[in-house]
């Protein structure tokens, strides 16, 4: 009997999961600066004395630079390697929210949003090569599913924490006072983070400017895989983002009318499923790698089940189970948007992973803004009736779906071309 080892595969181990867990670390402090806003939502409006359309202005442009940011990052990362990318998210990103802290007008507060999405962008797919290169391939999705766990445990803080904070000492004390965070994370990952094991450094790979470019991302997206996690990725992750980023506690408050405290604590429930299901999820697919595509469609369908039941439930008002049920089924999207990243992965070399994890990334984040922009739109032209606004939900992922099934196929046929030109070239170790 013999055992496969892949070559150069890393590792892991206890000094892994160290290094790792400070990459880990930077992304569950840029969830926390990136969630803020959701638990103060209606504080902003009330700031700055603006609309729905405006305040979910804040969002889109976070989320527009983000995503348009996907692709770049992915770039250097390919390039810079982890620590130099993340050194200029942290520094980006603390400065966006200590900027906000301290805004006194819309366009100041806009600009300080996008400088932190801007922050924010450079580190889920800094953390995820981080884990490419300290950890073995078969420990791809757990790894993948808890850095996600990670960054819902950020948004759990925004959502107990900074909630607290921001109603006990203010608005300039609480967001100032989150900054500290982002210093903290910088000092440790200046001084103890490493891009790469020793004896496991990559090899060097020509970077010849824009043609360098060209290449990595017409590479990336010439596989089927890195397109079907795209649209994985865009069809699951949006409606649970539109939810916590800014439109939940605003539905819950005002078309639900249940008090802040309840509406914040429907929000924590969302935060907890997501990393249970996590958790879950990424078991699965690590033993099961058939189970990606049934689990991603599956919690598509569950989702828009749910949301179209408390939209349409007769009467005024959601009873209090079904919108419990909706948000601990809201709480599997995001799990199921890291199985995009399961599609993209095995589909590229190691030297394209941050290319294709960019693009990958863009999918969720792409259609979040879209539907933050339409709801904001819906609710300014309907009067606020969540009903229509909130409905905006299922053209989307009328659209994922559609692109998902149409590219499944080949996406699978080439994966397995793939994995049997590895079986080829792998070294057999006896036992």
């Amino acid at each position: 009997m013999s055992a496969v080892v892949l070559p150069g595969d890393p590792p892991g181990g206890r000094r892994a999961v160290a290094v790792w867990g400070i990459g880990v670390s930077v992304y569950f402090v840029a969830v926390i600066f990136r969630t803020s806003l959701g638990v103060a939502g209606l504080d902003a409006a009330e700031r700055f004395d603006v609309g729905a359309s405006a305040l979910s202005t804040f969002s889109i442009l976070q989320l527009l630079v983000y995503a348009g940011m996907q692709i770049p990052v992915g770039l250097l990362v390919d390039r810079l390697g982890t620590k130099k990318v993340l050194t200029i998210g942290v520094v980006l990103f603390t400065a966006g929210q200590l900027g906000f802290a301290f805004s006194s007008s819309y366009g100041m507060a806009l600009a300080s949003r996008a400088l932190l999405g801007c922050g924010d962008a450079m580190t889920f797919i800094s953390v995820l090569r981080l884990g490419t290169r300290w950890f073995p391939a078969r420990r791809g999705p757990m790894v993948a599913q808890l850095a996600g766990l990670a960054g819902m445990a950020g948004n759990l803080v925004s959502t107990l924490v900074l909630a607290r904070l921001l109603h006990g000492v203010g608005w300039t004390a609480a967001f100032a006072g989150s900054s500290l965070a982002g210093v903290v994370v910088l000092v440790l990952m200046l001084l103890f983070l490493k891009d790469h094991p020793e004896g496991h450094e990559p090899e060097p790979f020509p970077h010849q400017g824009a043609a360098y470019v060209r290449r990595q991302i017409a590479a990336s997206w010439r596989e089927p895989g890195t397109r079907l996690g795209l649209w994985v990725h865009f069809t699951t992750q949006f409606p649970a983002m539109v939810f916590l980023l800014l439109w939940g506690l605003p539905f819950l408050v005002q078309a639900q009318g249940l008090s802040r405290a309840s509406a914040g604590e429907l929000l924590t429930l969302v935060v907890l499923s997501n990393m249970l299901v996590g958790l879950v999820y990424g078991q699965v697919v690590a033993r099961h790698h058939a189970a990606r595509l049934p689990l991603a469609l599956g919690t598509v369908g569950a989702t828009a089940l749910l949301w179209a039941a408390v939209l349409a439930y007769p009467g005024e008002r959601a009873p209090m189970w079904l919108l419990v049920v909706m948000c601990a089924v809201l709480g599997a999207c995001g799990p199921a948007s890291m199985i995009g990243f399961d599609f993209a992965r095995p589909a590229n070399p190691p030297e394209r992973q941050g290319t294709a994890s960019g693009i990958t990334n863009m999918g969720g984040f792409v259609a979040s803004m879209t539907t933050l922009f339409a709801v904001g739109v819906l609710l300014d032209a309907t009067g606020d009736d969540y009903s229509v606004a909130f409905s905006s939900v299922f053209v989307l992922q009328v659209l994922g779906v559609s692109q998902i099934l149409r590219l499944r196929k080949r996406a699978a046929r080439r994966e397995r071309e793939r994995l049997v030109a590895s079986r080829v070239s792998t070294v057999h170790v006896p036992a």
